[in-house]
């Protein structure tokens, strides 16, 4: 570690050019790996928490462009860091300080190897109030490098952090916390005092002096009593208050008194007990023995590309990467290679190459580093019969007896075995010769129409022969036929189906494609401007010529077919005569019954040429077992799989309803379990902490501070799926207070995920902040925090309450009160989820939801006046409650109205002038104009 902090002069290699070098060094927290120079000065770093693999030689893609010998491979390391799995390849000037980093940066990732949740991490290592985050705000916040904060730099750091408070209120808290000799100057230890002052939760304290009857501290009755009413936890015993107080108190003398002061509360609540995620499925904690049928299995598309469709790379890491994910279903792409050597790549593109050897040997070293749960390798399979043989000789050599399945216990051969009886093994999924053939065959006919990857005949390129002229004949009968018909489906996508028995039946003699309006415009222009290089046009020539196919064979190995046990890829027509499409959205019913025995596999259309991903949840809701993403596009489509398979311990395997295995179950009906009790999800949104400016501000962090609200949504099926959101709190980062209540009602909370999106609100439109989705039954009810993903120490506070309902209306039914009615009560009887349970679900109107937007209130010690507003006061209390006067509603009916006739008008202008207003320029003149009409 010592050497790594003294820093290293090594040369970083880039694809292109020759290296540069640079002074690498470990900072003093340890917690990140700095370099210069460089340009991006503070922001030139790579976070250990980011760090994936540390991989010693010249392994990486960019090592490959350099010439054999340019490098001793004992001197080459590279470190792969991020969502998208970037490498940093260096070159250090012995073979010692090479292992030197090799080995610090594996024993600094070995610390946090078996969390799964960055900002988990982050709490876990550093309890609130962070020591290391103060100090690395500290030290980012002393731009003058003196060792101490001037008040200049205390107003500029508290903006970065989003906090407007008045001047003045900055002033004394600095004044309080300037203690030592050296006036007018913070040193650290200061600096921590005046970040507790600043940081002090209000909510936690109101919430503290409830149950502790107005003391300033919690006893461990009291403790006792709020982890039984409020967070729901059963038999909690003095001892283990006690070793609460020990663990997260830091005033020793609450310690010796077993107390726990508002520090040692806010230190709990902001630890993983407080977190609303469920600890235990940070393991597996489901039953798995059921068949393979009776899971969902995450599942990976075109596993080897790093990014788009068409020219990214092919890497084995990617292979590591998402195995250790928890991926359980990887796909290989093998296509003839040179020398006899089958190759990996998306075909017929400018995808690059990697050996087929390679990966199998890739996938045998990580496919079980994680979980011993079976991995399938979904084969697509392109390669002669002679290239077959040497894919089947691999695989056996390689595998070994991880494809050995003789063992695997089965009661009922009728059934797909378990993941439980196939723990350490790998299936094999792809074609299987027929039944009838003759035994000595050595080959056989099978049908290929269903391959995800494959390319009619008369499009393929030979000896590097131009294709404009095909192409014209082919663009020519495409017009006339369809007249360019309608642009690609944004959820388009390719269904397969596994069979654990059953003959085939009829089959399609042409299957038709949808084309992309993106392809037929880059024609246009290669027609117009011979502009475009040959390998371009060849791409888009070939995407565009399958719209039409012939039913194709191919040859079979039997080498290759006898490696394939339960997993026998067959096209959906094999299994049905409807379409896809026709099968999801017409009969979901009959395709889940399909998918009670037998596997199906969803992947992207071919027409996603830029790795984009398909919403994964119409599927699940099906019961379709593999629905495969791509990985290497981080989005939204993502996040919802990673949180599914995050409530089994991210094994891979999510057990599927009881009513989606057997019976007869319509995901599509409007009450789609009638007679069953439904579930009521009750969400008080409290209050923001920490929340940053957003991540492509044009200002960065001298923009304007964030107007942030939050946005919950319920995925799941489609009588589930609804959105809600609070109000806006105007010009708080820091620790913004929404105190709202949203409530939801649930037909299957087994398969419903619920997604938090903070958003900071502005004229025009809205910026995101952060997200955090997780699976309905990983949420812990009673006061929780909700981490950000990937973001340090940003959270939302919330109450999560959680009611069996029969009908329309929920079996407790009392009124909701914020966290103030929480004093007009006993303290055992002040549970949240018996307050909100009664209200029902309403819709918004227009103008509604205009003035909820408008609804925040600044702090008391700030009178806000928007220019171009009237000055009107809004009481933010649930005026519909009892103890309302008629006078006050008459006063918020007459404001409601004055309101609203400023408000509609703005906000028709707002939408006429979007694109003048995103102008620099345009931006000022709308502030100014913000009264139009």
């Amino acid at each position: 570690m010592s050497s790594m902090q003294a820093g290293t002069q090594m040369i970083k290699l880039r694809g292109s050019s020759k290296g540069l070098v640079r002074f690498y060094y470990l900072d003093e927290h340890k917690s990140c790996i700095r370099w210069r120079p460089s340009r991006k000065n503070e922001k030139a770093k790579i976070s250990i928490d980011s760090i994936q693999e540390v991989c010693e030689g010249k392994q990486s893609e960019i090592f490959q462009r350099y010439a054999d010998g340019s490098f001793d491979p004992n001197c080459c390391f590279s470190i792969y860091y991020g969502d998208h799995m970037e490498s940093l390849d260096l070159v250090s000037s012995s073979g010692e300080e090479a292992r030197t980093w090799i080995t610090g940066l594996k024993y600094l990732m070995a610390g946090i190897s078996d969390e799964d949740s960055l900002s988990k991490r982050q709490r876990t290592r550093d309890q609130y109030p962070s020591m290391l985050f103060e100090r690395q705000t500290f030290d980012e916040a002393d731009k003058n490098g003196d060792g101490s904060l001037s008040i200049n730099e205390v107003l500029q750091l508290m903006h970065k952090l989003n906090v407007n408070l008045p001047r003045q209120k900055v002033k004394q808290m600095f004044k309080e916390a300037d203690t030592d000799d050296n006036q007018g100057v913070l040193g650290f230890d200061e600096f921590c005092a005046f970040y507790k002052m600043m940081s002090t939760r209000r909510d936690l304290y109101l919430l503290m002096l409830t149950y502790s009857n107005h003391k300033d501290y919690l006893d461990t009755d009291d403790l006792r009593r709020f982890l039984e009413i409020e967070q729901k936890m059963t038999s909690v015993t003095k001892e283990h208050c006690l070793e609460i107080v020990s663990k997260f108190e830091p005033c020793l003398e609450n310690k010796k008194e077993g107390a726990l002061g508002i520090d040692g509360f806010t230190n709990y609540l902001r630890s993983p007990s407080g977190d609303i995620f469920n600890p235990e499925h940070y393991q597996v904690n489901q039953d798995m023995s059921y068949p393979l049928s009776h899971y969902f299995i995450t599942s990976s598309h075109n596993t080897y590309l790093t990014g788009d469709q068409l020219m990214s790379q092919s890497r084995m890491d990617m292979y590591a990467w998402v195995l250790q994910s928890g991926c359980r279903c990887v796909e290989v792409d093998c296509w003839d290679g040179p020398d006899g050597e089958p190759i990996v790549h998306h075909g017929y593109t400018l995808t690059s190459k990697i050996l087929f050897k390679d990966v199998i040997e890739t996938i045998n070293k990580y496919a079980f580093v994680k979980n011993e749960y079976p991995v399938i390798l979904s084969i697509e399979n392109h390669c002669s019969v002679v290239q077959q043989k040497k894919m089947a000789q691999y695989l056996i050599e390689i595998l070994g007896d991880k494809l050995d399945l003789s063992s695997v216990h089965n009661e009922d051969p009728a059934k797909l075995p378990s993941p439980a009886s196939l723990k350490g093994k790998i299936l094999v999924k792809g074609k299987k010769l027929p039944a009838d053939i003759s035994d000595d065959a050595e080959e056989g006919d099978v049908s290929d129409e269903d391959s995800a990857d494959e390319i009619d005949d008369d499009c393929k390129l030979m000896n590097g022969d131009r294709v404009e002229n095909i192409a014209k004949k082919k663009l020519d009968s495409l017009i006339k036929e369809s007249k360019i018909r309608d642009c690609e489906d944004p959820n388009n996508f390719t269904v397969t189906t596994l069979p654990s028995s059953g003959k085939a039946g009829q089959k399609s003699d042409i299957k038709k494609k949808k084309t992309s309006f993106y392809f037929f415009t880059l024609i246009f222009f290669k027609f117009r401007r011979e502009s475009f290089s040959l390998n371009l046009w060849e791409i888009v020539f070939f995407y565009l010529s399958r719209i039409n196919r012939q039913k194709k064979t191919m040859k079979l190995s039997r080498a290759l077919s006898d490696l394939v046990k339960y997993t026998k890829s067959v096209g959906i027509h094999d299994s049905t005569k409807n379409n896809s499409h026709q099968i999801l959205q017409q009969k979901p019913a009959q395709y889940l019954h399909f998918n009670q025995h037998q596997l199906s596999r969803i992947y992207p259309s071919s027409y996603r040429v830029d790795s984009s991903n398909y919403n994964p949840q119409p599927f699940w809701n099906a019961g379709c077992q593999l629905v495969a993403l791509n990985y290497q596009s981080e989005g939204r489509m993502l996040q919802l799989n990673r949180a599914k398979f995050s409530a089994n311990g991210n094994c891979g395997y999510v057990l599927k309803p009881n009513c989606m295995c057997e019976g007869v179950f319509n995901p599509n009906s409007e009450d789609p379990l009638p007679g069953q009790l439904k579930k009521q999800l009750v969400l008080r949104i409290i209050s923001g902490q920490q929340l940053p400016k957003p991540r492509d501000s044009m200002l960065g962090d001298r923009g304007e501070i964030i107007d942030p609200f939050v946005e919950v949504e319920v995925i799941g099926l489609p009588v589930d799926c609804v959105k809600e959101q609070t109000r806006v709190v105007d010009d708080n980062g820091f620790n913004p207070m929404w105190e709202e209540t949203l409530m939801f009602t649930v037909h299957m909370p087994e398969i419903a995920l619920i997604r938090f999106l903070v958003w900071d609100h502005d004229p025009i439109g809205r910026d995101f902040i952060g997200q955090r989705t997780i699976a309905f039954s990983s949420m812990m009810p009673g006061y929780r925090h909700v981490y950000l993903e990937g973001i340090e120490e940003a959270s939302i506070f919330v109450h999560v309450a959680i009611n069996d309902i029969c009908g329309k209306h929920s079996l407790s039914a009392k009124q909701t009160l914020g966290l103030k009615g929480l004093f007009l009560r006993n303290p055992k009887q002040a549970s949240l989820d018996s307050r909100a349970a009664g209200q029902l679900h309403r819709k918004h109107s227009f103008s509604g939801h205009i003035l909820r937007r408008t609804a925040s209130a600044p702090t008391k010690s700030q009178k806000k006046n928007k220019k171009g507003f009237p000055e009107t006061a809004f009481d933010t209390k649930d005026n519909s409650s009892e103890g309302a006067s008629e006078d006050r509603r008459k006063v918020l009916r007459r404001d409601t109205r004055t309101l609203r006739n400023w408000l509609v008008p703005f906000f028709e202008y707002a939408q006429s002038r979007k694109q003048y207003v995103a102008s620099k320029h345009g931006l000022r003149f709308f502030k100014s104009n913000m009264a139009v009409g």
